[in-house]
């Protein structure tokens, strides 16, 4: 028995307890006025996993005790943690840290030799919460370069400037250190199925809202991505290394990737680049007698991810994936991997990135230099000149977009007169893009149309053209000429804000935030009504003519004392030009105390949730009602809606996902509730099972149909990828075509739609008439890729349908109308369903 224990007591420590001298060699000296990792945390790194708020702290000691280091917050997550960004370099450098940023970015675009100045590199750990091992060793790194000895370190530093950027997601960091802490045993589990290895639903792998963090990077929809942003082009820098986690059941993995799944915008001379700094990679994990591989999955094509935004900025970006312990030790097919090993190989691989900057960094300078200064050749021989893109109604929706473009640093005018291009006239004040600008190969790529591919295997979207995703309608200009430009919009309308005492408000459902004021003042007991039909109204701005759902608010029916002066903040800090209507005749129309004129309910959103359904589509589903109607759902486990009151809830939202596991006493609930006037939404597998339910009036075909639709005959076992890749649709954009007069139209500026779609799953109506509001037009695929086999089937299919069921209506969406956060054009479906499902007869 002594044996044995000594036995699991040796195993413990072989697992966890590292020393520093483990992860650099024995080789390596420190300067012993550096506070260790040991001394600051009370054990090895490694040992137990760091919490985000002992890596702050530690790197602050280190700043304050190594000339080395300087540090920066540049930001805060959803949380309120702070984005650290460490700047190392020598002491020299450090002195005069903001010329030498000042120069690198000014010989950027210029002429200048750039032979004599540091590298940069960025180096980016754990996008993914639970994939820690890049933070934990980014600890390790931090304290090599603010303490380790010699004449290597010192070329380094002398050399480099090196940006540390040590935990990209910070919520999901030290959610998943919680976790696996509190379920660390003294003696490991190696075990995978051990409570250790399995988080609960929704995993750490995401940000506060469950978005994938390193998704966001074009989108920019949360503060960690617009600090890293921002820092990003502060710098400009030469190296961004990108550092994941995978499967257990893996070795290492870093880039080059597949050749032929790069983007065509990305210089040849990057992924030459890219494999040359590998070799650097493949050296040091050799010494070790690590395996790794290189050009197997993955891609760099998406621009929107770590390792491929630096791509398109004119830098080299690097993933790579360490395959996971998920916790401090468990069984793999190449034995029980440890925590402390996966943070060695994140640490060897940081080194030979180092190594390789330094190593080739005048090429790596030169590249940079020349990316930019090809942007103007390439823009003189592109047969497109630039893009126009309109205003329209919703002057948020086109200033979101604007705000965009800017973060990443592309230049923008305005048309300071009206240009008719392709029968379609824009007006003063829409944007102009032009494309003779250093951000040439990022406008490209933001506003391609691309439908055909070389390889059309994708490991992400293969279509994000972002005016899309605003809906907002563009064209490429093929010259110049005739176009009148300004700096400035040049269009500011007259403010139009409430005028006391008036008969009645109205307000313009066109507006993004509308629904947001919708929601307010409905929280606030004001009594809100929506217009089912058009009408023209007597207005203290004169006549005025008014779409189907818009808003007003009547003076005569309000019931609390402060209700005006709710409508007067919330419409002014909303930016919401309101309408003063003098009375309640209209001149044409209905008039306002009309049936027609729907008394709004204030919403009240459940949203189910827990395993088997998207955490990604309920945290867009959470983050869209938070951050754009100021809304808070609750969102519930499936296992709890059996022990739930349903009727203090008026709408129910089904992201994608499994709801067959729902008890049939939960089944009737449902259907009890919609009968007395619930509004239930579903969306993808959501809506197949309100199909299933027989609450939706639809018939479907299942993606598993759909595979079927491919002829398999004469294939070979070597033919397998490439079919699964034609069968899926990894994401795409598809043209849908709106009814206008659908109260879940409402608001919209015209009948054509672009949606993302990411599944395969087709929705058709049954022959009832009237309940469907969006379908998939005859020639549907605007952006990415997706195979003609599923694009037939695709067409004219449903994409939105809405039937009442009893007093309740049931809403079935094909894709999700909230992508990613970003997708503002589909998203007002959900905003019409919460507000005017009630008025589908």
């Amino acid at each position: 028995m002594r044996l044995i224990s000594c036995f699991i007591l040796l195993l413990s420590f072989s697992l966890q307890a590292k020393p520093v001298a483990y992860y650099f060699g024995n080789e390596v000296e420190f300067d012993s006025s550096i506070t260790t990792p040991k001394q600051a945390f009370g054990y090895e790194v490694g040992q137990w996993h760091l919490r985000h708020d002992q890596i702050v702290h530690y790197l602050q000691t280190l700043a304050k005790e190594s000339p080395r280091l300087s540090i920066e917050t540049i930001g805060y997550s959803h949380q309120k943690r702070p984005l650290l960004l460490l700047k190392v370099s020598s002491p020299k450098n450090q002195q005069n840290l903001a010329r030498i940023q000042q120069n690198h970015l000014a010989s950027i675009g210029d002429d200048s030799n750039r032979s004599d100045k540091p590298v940069v590199m960025w180096m980016g750990y754990s996008v993914h919460g639970n994939e820690s091992s890049g933070s934990n060793a980014a600890v390790l790194l931090a304290y090599y370069l603010a303490a380790a000895q010699g004449k290597w370190v010192s070329q380094l530093l002398d050399n480099a400037i090196i940006l540390l950027d040590p935990a990209l997601n910070p919520d999901g960091l030290a959610r998943f250190a919680t976790w696996v802490n509190s379920n660390k045993s003294n003696s490991p589990s190696t075990d995978p199925a051990h409570r250790e290895h399995s988080e609960a639903w929704p995993s750490s792998r995401t940000n506060h809202y469950w978005f994938d963090l390193n998704r966001d990077w074009l989108l920019l929809q949360h503060p960690e991505s617009r600090a890293r942003i921002n820092a990003f082009h502060n710098w400009k820098p030469n190296i961004l290394t990108d550092f994941h986690e995978m499967g257990p059941n893996s070795t290492y993995f870093f880039q080059p990737g597949i050749p032929s799944r790069t983007h065509p915008i990305t210089p040849a001379e990057n992924t030459q680049l890219t494999n040359l700094i590998g070799k650097f990679h493949a050296k040091a994990l050799d010494a070790q007698g690590k395996l790794y591989f290189t050009q197997e999955s993955f891609d760099d094509f998406y621009y929107g991810k770590g390792s491929t935004y630096p791509d398109v900025n004119g830098a080299v970006g690097i993933l790579f994936e360490q395959a996971s312990s998920r916790g401090h030790a468990q069984e793999t097919l190449y034995g029980v991997l440890s925590f402390a090993e996966t943070i060695k190989n994140q640490v060897t691989t940081s080194l030979s990135t180092f190594q390789a900057g330094i190593t080739h960094r005048r090429t790596l300078l030169e590249y940079q230099q020349q990316f930019y200064q090809q942007a103007k050749v390439l823009a003189s021989k592109d047969d497109t000149k630039g893009y126009v893109v309109a205003r329209g109604q919703d002057s948020y929706r086109f200033e979101a977009f604007i705000h965009l473009l800017k973060q990443h640093q592309i230049e923008i005018k305005y048309l300071s007169k009206e240009k008719e291009i392709d029968d379609q006239v824009y007006q003063q004040g829409d944007l102009y893009i032009p494309l003779e600008q250093p951000q040439y190969r990022l406008i490209k790529a933001l506003f391609s149309t691309q439908t055909h591919f070389n390889d059309n295997t994708f490991y992400d979207v293969s279509g994000w053209t972002m005016p899309y995703a605003y809906d907002l309608d563009f064209v490429a200009l093929k010259s110049e000429w005739g176009l009148k430009l300004s700096d400035n919009t040049n269009t500011e309308k007259q403010k139009l804000t409430p005028v006391e005492d008036s008969y009645a408000y109205a307000i313009s459902w066109h507006h993004y935030l509308a629904p947001q004021l919708a929601n307010r003042l409905l929280q606030g007991g004001v009594k809100v009504a929506a217009a089912m039909s058009p009408f023209s109204a007597s207005t203290t701005s004169g006549k005025q003519h008014f779409q189907p759902g818009t808003l007003v608010i009547a003076r005569g029916i309000q019931q609390h004392d402060d209700w005006y002066e709710q409508l007067k903040t919330i419409t002014s800090e909303l930016g919401l030009p309101v309408y003063s209507v003098t009375t309640g005749l209209t001149e044409s129309g209905i008039d306002l105390g009309s049936r027609q004129m729907l008394q709004l309910q204030k919403p009240e959103v459940l949203i189910f949730a827990g395993a088997g359904i998207s955490q990604y589509e309920v945290g867009e589903l959470w983050y869209h009602l938070d951050r754009h109607l100021m809304l808070a759902p609750s969102i519930v486990e499936k296992q709890m809606i059996d022990k739930l009151e349903l009727t203090r809830y008026s709408h129910i939202l089904l992201a994608d996902g499994k709801y067959n596991d729902l008890s049939d006493k939960v089944k009737a609930k449902i259907h009890s509730w919609v009968a007395k006037g619930g509004v239930v939404w579903g969306h993808k597998r959501g809506a197949q099972w309100l199909i299933e339910q027989q609450l939706l009036d639809a018939e479907m075909t299942s993606s598993k149909e759909m595979r079927r639709q491919f002829d398999t005959k004469n294939l070979t076992f070597a033919d397998k990828d490439r079919l699964s890749a034609r069968q899926r649709i990894a994401g795409a954009i598809f043209d849908t075509r709106l009814d206008l007069s659908h109260p879940l139209s409402f608001g919209f500026e015209n009948k054509e739609l672009p949606v993302f779609k990411n599944s395969t799953w087709v929705m058709y109506r049954k022959d009832k008439p009237f309940i469907e509001s969006l379908a998939y037009t005859s020639a549907p695929l605007l952006s990415g890729y997706a195979d003609t086999t599923n694009v037939e089937q695709i067409a004219s299919s449903s994409a939105l349908i809405a039937s009442k069921a009893g007093r309740g209506v049931v809403v079935g969406m094909a894709d999700n109308p909230v992508f990613r956060g970003f997708w503002y054009g589909s998203s007002r479906l959900l905003n019409n369903a919460l507000f005017f499902a009630q008025g589908v007869r």
